[in-house]
């Protein structure tokens, strides 16, 4: 399956290469990079959604072994704790810079940050188990 490593690019170009740099671009205010970077991660968000929906239909139509299921079962947790749990809070954080709150330090970013880390870590094990799967079925 090709999708955990279209969904690690997805990672590795947005939330690792676009997110840390957009704030270092000359003219990037702090509150056009929270703009842009609100844009940005919903439809991040719901490209992963599709990525997990369509992951989840190939894994069922295939059928899987255990580790598999277990490593699909983690994706899905993570994305939905990212989806319904610190998404919100970084967009009521993002509110109130907005608004002119001075607050430093948002736990709301180090609880994404953790999350989108072990996200990669189960698509990668995806990912090399995918690619173990094809080396057997192809050397045959």
């Amino acid at each position: 399956m090709f999708i955990p490593a279209l969904w690690l690019g997805l990672i590795i170009g947005i939330s690792f290469i676009e997110a840390p740099l957009k704030f270092t671009a000359p003219g990037i205010t702090i509150p056009l990079g929270l703009g842009i970077g609100r844009r940005v991660f919903f439809a991040m968000n719901m490209v992963e959604v599709l990525f997990f929906i369509a992951l989840l239909a190939g894994s069922i139509k295939r059928g899987v072994d255990k580790m598999w299921g277990w490593g699909v079962g983690a994706v899905g947790l993570l994305l939905l704790i990212k989806t319904v749990a610190i998404r919100p809070g970084l967009s009521a954080r993002t509110d109130a810079v907005l608004a002119g709150s001075s607050e430093s330090g948002s736990l709301w970013h180090y609880a994404y940050i953790g999350v989108e880390f072990f996200l990669f870590i189960a698509l990668a094990a995806l990912l090399v188990m995918a690619t173990k799967r094809w080396v057997r079925i192809t050397s045959r």
